[in-house]
């Protein structure tokens, strides 16, 4: 990321999210959540946890939920439960587009990644070059709902059938995001979420929990991710020490009060980035399946010369910023896997042409007016 300029003052600059006016809007009610949970001195499961797990399964849609410590664990528990450890003979397919959480949490349950290439508009899986890539190793997919919008997934699951395989979608940006009505986790296996702070429900630390329809799957989860425990002193299996702290559990259930207010305002400032940027030249705007409804957790943009737009943008005060520049099949850390430069030609068209705009729930009508006005400058110029 390009550092911020000196000679911009603080108190002008557009950050891409602003946590502290997420803070202080509700501020009040977060004290008096984490001042309650401290007072119980509740910091490993506790009320806030258990009543949490609840919660956030409803809003899901009605199921179970296992809460773990983060979204790559919430991942590879998920994996792992669903397809049992693997010995790295098994495949799973998935994007090359996303965090390498995705792909570190494959390959810590044993499998080989999969990649495949994207839809260059919406710049989610290409249904039809997953389908060209299942063979008899192929266990699982995994679709990563990025930038807020999800994967087609009645033609993920339409795939999965007729093969066999296990869905568990990559929810990490797609607290509240559907597809054709449903939310995630409503068809597939699993719906693993990140509550990393900057989440459209963010912690204020790490924070993972998986959202499955079965039960029986959750119990399973929740118990490999506290040393596979029976109860205390009696373990089931040998498993991890992945838990959701009790006072992240207090922040986010008041933040889920609110998700849905939020969400519809990332909606209206995406309207507002719309109306704005409609017929620049140079820039191709975010691309939303009929389908789908998007929760915009990033407002992503793409252009050419992509990098000297972003240092002009940072230079004006506005915090841009780039989901993802390297593709994981051109990371060092999956060298091994084989793949090469061209292999995924819109993946890699994409991730050098995409910039983040800044989109958080406070954000004013002029403030996204002032990014437009320095976009539209830091291109014609």
């Amino acid at each position: 990321m390009i550092g911020r300029p000196s000679s911009v003052d603080e108190d002008d600059r557009i950050p891409l999210v602003d946590l502290r006016a997420s803070y202080h809007s509700h501020q009040k009610e977060l004290d008096a959540a984490v001042s309650a949970c401290l007072e119980r001195a509740s910091f490993i499961g506790g009320e806030d946890h258990t009543a949490f797990a609840g919660e956030f399964s409803d809003w899901c849609g009605g199921g179970a939920v296992a809460l773990v410590g983060n979204g790559t664990d919430a991942l590879t528990l998920a994996l792992i439960e669903v397809l049992g450890q693997g010995d790295g003979s098994g495949e799973v397919i998935t994007v090359s587009n996303t965090f390498i959480g995705t792909t570190e949490a494959i390959t810590g349950a044993g499998y080989r990644p999969v990649f495949v290439d994207i839809d260059p508009d919406t710049c989610l899986m290409n249904i039809d070059l997953a389908r060209a890539a299942v063979n008899e190793r192929s266990r699982a997919i995994v679709p990563v709902h990025l930038y807020g919008q999800m994967v087609p997934m009645d033609q993920v699951m339409d795939l999965a059938s007729i093969r066999g395989m296990a869905v568990i979608e990559d929810a990490a940006q797609a607290h509240g995001a559907t597809w054709q009505g449903k939310n995630p986790g409503a068809l597939g296996d699993a719906a693993c979420f990140s509550f990393y702070p900057g989440k459209n429900l963010g912690a204020w630390g790490d924070g993972g929990a998986v959202f499955t329809r079965d039960k029986d799957l959750a119990m399973r989860i929740s118990m490999r991710a506290n040393h596979g425990r029976l109860d205390k002193y009696h373990h089931a299996l040998e498993g991890v020490n992945s838990r959701l702290d009790g006072i992240q559990a207090a922040v986010l259930r008041v933040k889920l009060r609110y998700i849905d207010e939020w969400n519809r305002a990332r909606r209206e400032i995406s309207s507002w980035y719309k109306e704005l940027l409609a017929g620049l030249g140079g820039i191709q705007l975010p691309v939303t399946a009929t389908d789908a409804e998007s929760v915009y957790h990033l407002y992503v943009v793409q252009m050419e010369d992509r990098d000297i737009v972003c240092k002009k943008m940072h230079d004006k005060g506005i915090g841009v910023g780039i989901h993802y520049p390297i593709p994981l099949h051109l990371q060092p850390a999956y060298a091994g896997l084989g793949y090469r430069s061209g292999d995924f030609p819109q993946t890699e068209a994409v991730m050098s042409r995409v910039l983040s705009l800044p989109v958080f729930p406070e954000m004013r009508r002029d403030q996204v007016e002032r990014v437009a006005r320095a976009l539209i400058e830091s291109i014609e110029k």
